[in-house]
């Protein structure tokens, strides 16, 4: 396990987010949980907020600089949460990827500039920039965008229906408890400390690393507390 690491995240009071930052900080050698935000939040203990305008000109600039500042304590990973959730069906495809590739973007550009070489990108199962479907096509864009940047180590996390949710209406959770695979239910809680198990564990290794639902539990379960 990395000692005395960082994370930085974008997208850290969403749902998964938050279900990220709690398992990042019940880790001991974390130092530091940066949380980029476009409004303050509560101080907590090991967190330190960093209230940035995500849709500016100058965004990438201003990550460069706080990624580099964070590298010189310590080993340091980067992480995106950013997701729509319930509403993605009632935003347009240039809404969606002003957010997805525009914002997450600048940030893993941001990040690869300063020099961090681990990067956690939170998707959606089926993502392929060829689908169809507008939220999936998208999500594949994403995942192209990052990838082009060059992180030596990019973990990319597709989970299926996601329970635990309060973007996961009841109903969605019932019919993915029918499915198996990576198209069924994982619980928010394990898909976040399977993030933080990437950032300790594995952000030493090289390569890119695509995780559905059976492997974020297994990798989850490898954070024993």
């Amino acid at each position: 396990m990395t000692n005395n690491f960082a994370a930085i995240i974008l997208g850290g009071t969403g749902q998964v987010g938050s279900a990220t930052v709690t398992e990042l900080l019940a880790i001991p050698a974390c130092r530091e949980v940066i949380m980029i935000t476009r409004k303050p939040v509560a101080p907590q203990p090991r967190i330190r907020n960093i209230v940035l305008d995500t849709a500016g000109s100058d965004f990438a600039d201003r990550t460069i600089t706080l990624a580099r500042e964070v590298l010189g304590q310590g080993p340091a990973s980067a992480i995106s949460c950013v997701g729509v959730g319930s509403g993605s069906m009632r935003w347009t495809e240039e809404e969606l990827k002003r957010l997805e590739l525009g914002v997450v973007g600048a940030f893993a550009r941001g990040c690869r500039s300063a020099g961090i070489a681990h990067f956690c990108l939170l998707s959606a199962v089926g993502s392929t920039a060829r689908s169809r479907f507008k939220y999936v096509r998208v999500m594949g864009m994403k995942e192209d965008t990052v990838r082009a940047i060059g992180f030596p180590r990019l973990a990319i996390f597709r989970p299926g229906i996601i329970v635990g949710n309060a973007h996961t209406p009841a109903y969605a959770g019932w019919f993915g408890s029918l499915i198996p695979g990576k198209f069924g239910n994982i619980d928010q809680q394990i898909l976040g400390r399977s993030i933080a198990a990437e950032v300790a564990i594995h952000s030493s290794e090289r390569g890119e690393v695509i995780l559905e639902n059976a492997a974020m539990k297994s990798l989850a379960a490898e954070l024993r507390r």
